[in-house]
């Protein structure tokens, strides 16, 4: 097994006496900047000579503002914007040269839940995420009418406990979290795994993910009110964060490259998943049919 990380990555392992893991899985460092394309074009072919043809090929490079979206800056909501959208597109770009002459290779997006359904605080991310889900089916059909080889999914990503909320920008005096239910990185990293093996077109992650999909898709409106307070309240601790506190939002920071954040004691390791094919329209059609006759039935009720 070979895969390439970011160098503060790769040190960050070293620091943490796991360098035998680096060696023993054949990683290596590379630089690129994700919204700089002709970077990862050429980290791609760097890659590629050193450990043979990439097979797999897993975008998910992000960064995100916790904040209201008038209180951010229009610098602020451009480099989310630039880093997890063009991230993706950039790096969608640079596998499909080097896959599509083979005509084989899996492109995997890691997406989330909010990709579907937006929430308050996070609208750069959300926008970005929605971006992505629009440009991976539009390269989606763009494939499918070359009758190419190669497979482009996205995996759709329930809250997780990683270290995102310690060093994204947050604009508040207190912490932020993940909205709950919380699930640990294991969940996302078996997913992926499972996808690199047997492409989908989307996979659905955690009984969450697929209650805000289906929710957005039959009741907008009422999730629209329910983020109001679950998803706003939902992010905040009462736990203040540290003065000396740094962000990733332009530069790398060092010291918190781990695995898992800090809610461990309340994250899953286990999650129910599903499929967008037949399996999710069954359950989205039974969810429709359960609607249709909530809403026959608080008519009746009107009537009487």
């Amino acid at each position: 097994m070979t895969s390439a990380l970011l160098p503060a990555m790769a040190e960050a392992l070293r620091r943490r006496s796991r360098s035998s893991f680096v060696a023993a899985f054949g990683c290596i460092p590379c630089r690129p900047m994700w919204q700089n394309a002709d970077a990862i074009l050429t980290a791609a072919g760097e890659i590629e000579n050193r450990l043979g043809a990439i097979e797999v090929w897993v975008n998910n490079a992000m960064c995100a503002v916790l904040a209201p979206f008038r209180a951010m800056t229009h610098d602020e909501f451009r480099r989310v914007t630039e880093v997890t959208y063009l991230g993706y597109v950039n790096g969608t770009r640079a596998a499909l040269a080097l896959m599509t002459p083979r005509d084989r290779g899996v492109i995997i997006q890691v997406g989330s839940a909010l990709a579907y359904r937006s929430i308050p605080l996070q609208s750069a991310y959300c926008g970005a995420k929605a971006a992505i889900r629009g440009f991976t089916d539009a390269v989606r059909t763009e494939l499918m009418h070359e009758n190419s080889g190669v497979s482009i999914a996205m995996v759709q990503m329930p809250g997780l406990n990683t270290p995102q909320f310690e060093w994204a920008r947050n604009k508040f005096a207190w912490a932020m979290r993940p909205v709950p239910p919380v699930f640990q990185p294991e969940v996302a990293a078996q997913a992926i795994f499972n996808v690199a093996r047997r492409p989908v077109r989307e996979l659905w992650v955690g009984s969450s993910t697929i209650q805000s999909i289906i929710g957005q898709f039959l009741f907008p409106g009422f999730l629209d009110r329910l983020m109001v307070k679950k998803a706003w309240e939902g992010q905040m601790t009462r736990r203040l964060n540290a003065d000396d506190r740094q962000d990733y939002l332009e530069q790398p920071v060092s010291g918190l490259h781990k695995t898992h954040g800090r809610f461990s004691s309340e994250a899953k390791y286990r999650a129910t998943a599903i499929t967008s094919g037949v399996p999710g329209k069954a359950l989205l059609g039974g969810a429709a049919a359960a609607g249709l006759l909530l809403a026959k039935w608080f008519i009746s009720r009107k009537k009487r």
